[in-house]
């Protein structure tokens, strides 16, 4: 390990004890979570010029690009190598298993649908954190993500009257996947500053997705409209890059467990945004999930592990 990376976990732990360090974070993962509940959105806006493997691997292939700007303008020092089966992992359910499961299942569901299943994610990134740090959350803690995960899985049912499809075992895919990446950004966080850690995962997918991004628009149809090219660079600059920029920087700060139960919000201001800019109907249960949600994710962050 390098002289820079080896100081850097003292650095985190100094930062961990500021008293500043938990409302930032929960501040950053927050702004987090606002640029990822638009992604459903802004997907199913590119499905209106992209084929779903061409949207995906341009996604990719663009965030990894910024990265990669980021990372040169930044002199960031190339990582260690003990820390590149960390990458592997991020890169693996992150960057692409959820964009890829995540994109396939809009082909079919609708975003609101998408959202409520996605919804899951918290409990299951909070289920990944506790076994790979071996770290035990509080009763309290687990009562509250239990609780809001059932307010989301009621929500679900009462959306899509209960019925199952191949979409929603693509999300449920999305989900384990995508909360592995998350637990081991997380961990990875901790020894190198987050930005870092997205712009090398991202980085290391830059072949395979220019690999796809050519043979996606060799073999799908695509046309430009203004709503496909804004829904790509939103995905690709804000919910891909900027987005887990601020995500794992706020997971860093407050821990991966605790950020995680912020992501409650996640589905229902998705819910909102597809009212407003694709027209989906949102049902009226949507104001009461809304507040239990919230409850829960208060009573997470306050609850000790």
């Amino acid at each position: 390990m390098t002289a820079q990376n080896s100081a850097t976990p003292l650095r985190s732990i100094a930062v961990a004890t500021d008293g500043r360090a938990v409302p930032r974070g929960t501040a950053l993962a927050a702004l987090g979570v606002l640029s990822f509940s638009l992604t459903f959105p802004s997907t199913a806006w590119g499905l209106r010029s992209f084929g779903p493997w061409s949207m995906v691997s341009l996604r990719l292939l663009i965030a990894a690009l910024l990265a990669g700007a980021f990372l040169w303008r930044g002199r960031a020092p190339f990582p260690d190598r003990s820390h590149w089966a960390g990458f592997a992992v991020v890169a693996a359910g992150v960057m692409i298993g959820f964009p890829v499961l995540t994109t396939l299942a809009l082909g079919t569901a609708t975003t609101s649908h998408a959202a409520v299943v996605v919804g899951l994610l918290p409990l299951t990134t909070a289920a990944f954190a506790a076994v790979r740090t071996r770290r035990r959350p509080s009763r309290a803690f687990w009562a509250a993500a239990l609780a809001g995960a059932a307010v989301v899985v009621a929500f679900t049912v009462e959306q899509s009257g209960g019925s199952l499809s191949r979409a929603d075992l693509y999300l449920f895919g999305a989900l384990l996947l995508c909360a592995a990446g998350y637990t081991e950004g997380g961990r990875l966080s901790a020894l190198i500053p987050g930005w870092q850690v997205v712009g090398w995962a991202l980085v290391l997918c830059v072949p395979l997705a220019l690999a796809g991004a050519v043979l996606g628009l060799t073999l799908e149809p695509w046309h430009l409209t203004v709503h496909g090219v804004a829904g790509l660079l939103w995905v690709a600059g804000a919910s891909t890059f900027l987005g887990l920029h601020l995500w794992y920087r706020g997971m860093a700060a407050i821990g991966v467990t605790k950020a995680s139960q912020l992501q409650l919000a996640q589905p229902l201001l998705t819910l909102v945004w597809s009212v407003l800019l694709l027209g989906e109907h949102l049902s009226p249960a949507a104001p009461l999930a809304a507040v239990g949600v919230l409850v829960c994710i208060a009573v997470t962050q306050r609850a000790r592990s």
